[in-house]
């Protein structure tokens, strides 16, 4: 396995790659990795025949006081588990790198709407700094495909559409949820739970199969789903930012008629903010909100 630090040597790796003809797949990531990530490599390997991990811990995506500077960094761990993988080159740039102009003056992309909802709510400016960092890697590594876990299903909506609307020719590929036994997603963020509590960020999940089982029953209204959800996860310790029902193909409300919902929450629970979601397929069109 190849590691490229600067730019020139991304560009001179993935070029040489294209001169022969292969297809090019990128997994981003910012590091800390587990089976999840290794899930998306995997994934990446039989979709391309050259695969590109980027591991960055993007500041401009977290907000002031959040975890940029405890963020978990564990760049030798990761090399040996994607060496193990067979990766064809890690990319772990510094942060001159990626922002030459600096972190504050910098061009930002932005992805209007989508952006705005959910956890772009709680946490402003989040994706546009997701979109930035992105659209760098796009730019320099012209992957042909690029894959993204679903546990961030927002992200890849926002990444899916900034794609879309600034005409990259790059796919686009989201991965199913790598969960722990007890049906915690997994997370570099779960981490900063302790035991007891990782034990209990499985009753997220829960909360988010039974409020499925009540759509699909459709026995309850959207909102009175949503409420009883919130309650349950206050109940047991959580303070949670919010439980949603939405449209999966955008994120926007459930419109009578719907059949593919997306259930989407966001919760703290000790120091760890935890999301997930399910997708419903009803069986039968959705009759009332």
């Amino acid at each position: 396995m190849d590691t490229a630090y600067s730019l020139d040597s991304l560009r001179t790796t993935v070029h040489a790659w294209r001169r022969d003809g292969a297809r090019v797949a990128l997994v981003p990531t910012m590091g800390n990795l587990h089976d999840g990530h290794l899930s998306l490599l995997e994934r990446a390997g039989a979709l391309a025949n050259r695969t590109v991990v980027s591991i960055f811990v993007n500041p401009i995506q977290f907000g002031k006081g959040e975890d940029y500077a405890r963020y978990p960094s564990t760049l030798d761990a990761d090399r040996e588990k994607l060496a193990a993988a067979g990766l064809d080159l890690l990319f772990a740039p510094n942060l001159d790198a990626l922002y030459p102009g600096g972190i504050e003056e910098d061009t930002r992309v932005t992805v209007p709407g989508l952006s705005n909802i959910l956890c772009g709510q709680y946490r402003p400016g989040h994706f546009s700094g997701v979109a930035t960092v992105v659209t760098k890697l796009f730019i320099n590594i012209q992957p042909d495909i690029a894959l993204f876990g679903e546990k961030d299903y927002q992200q890849v909506m926002v990444i899916k559409r900034m794609a879309h609307d600034l005409l990259m020719p790059v796919e686009i590929v989201g991965m199913p949820i790598v969960r722990e036994p007890n049906g915690l997603a997994m997370s570099s963020r779960n981490e900063y739970l302790t035991a007891e509590e990782r034990l209990r960020a499985s009753q997220i999940f829960a909360n988010l199969n039974a409020a499925a089982a009540k759509l699909e029953r459709q026995d309850q209204s959207l909102i009175a789903i949503e409420t009883a959800a919130m309650a349950v996860l206050a109940a047991a310790g959580f303070r949670p930012e919010y439980f949603s029902v939405r449209r999966a193909e955008d994120l926007t409300a459930p419109r009578v008629g719907d059949t593919s919902l997306q259930i989407l929450a966001a919760a703290w629970l000790g120091g760890a903010r935890l999301i997930d979601n399910v997708r419903v397929e009803l069986t039968r069109p959705l009759a009332t909100l």
